[in-house]
């Protein structure tokens, strides 16, 4: 069981009682309204959540707060990169994790066969070219070094990211996930370096330009007004943010219940608010009207 349940009875009398002095048996007074207008959980439960990078932490922390009135206490669970969090979900260290487009997760399912899958869209963030030697795609010149992600699938959009941006031609037999070897063409001389996500903003001294991922990004304090391209592909699906739950989990009712809670309570206007008052929107929802989760 991966879901950890504390059974306080003392605490499930006191919030019956509440409820039902409550009007027509909503939550207790001065509480907010559940997202998906159910009862809170009779049980307390906390559902560890795997993240990559301290942004996360603050998108979630209005569903963090409004799962507290659900009697759900939603931990954080931080890992230094992407490799280990679907490892981790699969293994049952932790219930959720919410770090990855739909196509990094397809790809971690076909490479080492994880029972896990979508059950909630979250948001998409631009994949920005940035430099701190040059402030615009043109005065690249042969010779520079960019860096992008040396992951399949955020390589592949970084290397979208390139063409677009007129420095590379990709075949145009190229899939949806391009590699180095799909380029055809240079129409700048630049070498291209693959360098592990989470270390290409620190490495940005060191080279003419890179492609970094939006969590790092944000970390490292880069602002989508300093990059010399903005990645202008948002509606690809493939490339929409996500939580993942392991499939098994999604044959428990009891499990599925908390999880829709979950989702509905990140899916809220309160955490809208923080991608465009706290990040200048460069968060952007999408998919919240997909239920995932149907029953």
């Amino acid at each position: 069981m991966n879901i950890k349940k504390t059974l306080n009875v003392a605490f499930s009398a006191a919030l019956l009682l509440l409820t039902l002095a409550s009007c027509g048996g909503g939550v207790p007074a001065g509480a907010p309204d559940s997202s998906s207008g159910s009862a809170p959980l009779s049980e307390s439960v906390t559902v560890t959540l795997g993240v990559v990078g301290a942004i996360y932490e603050d998108l979630w922390k209005p569903a963090q707060e409004a799962l507290k009135a659900e009697n759900i206490n939603l931990e954080f669970v931080q890992f230094s990169d992407y490799v280990p969090p679907n490892n981790a979900l699969a293994n049952g260290d932790i219930d959720l994790n919410a770090f990855q487009h739909r196509i990094y997760l397809q790809s971690e399912i076909e490479s080492y066969g994880y029972e896990i899958q979508t059950i909630g869209n979250t948001f998409i963030i631009p994949l920005n070219l940035y430099s701190q030697k040059v402030s615009s795609v043109e005065e690249l010149k042969d010779g520079d070094v960019v860096a992008i992600p040396d992951d399949l699938t955020n390589g592949g959009r970084a290397l979208k990211v390139l063409e677009a941006a007129g420095l590379i031609k990709l075949s145009d037999a190229a899939g949806f996930n391009p590699t180095l070897e799909d380029i055809e063409s240079y129409n700048v001389g630049i070498t291209i370096e693959e360098l592990k996500a989470n270390v290409i903003p620190s490495a940005l001294p060191d080279v003419a330009a890179a492609v970094v991922n939006g969590n790092y990004a944000l970390d490292f304090g880069l602002k989508t007004d300093e990059a010399i391209y903005k990645d202008s592909v948002l509606d690809v699906e493939e490339y929409w943010n996500l939580i993942a739950a392991r499939t098994a989990d999604l044959s428990d009712p009891a499990k599925v219940e908390t999880y829709q809670k979950v989702v509905e309570a990140f899916q809220s206007e309160a955490t809208e608010k923080v991608f465009n008052e706290d990040y200048g929107g460069y968060f952007i929802k999408v998919g919240w009207d997909q239920d995932l989760l149907a029953r």
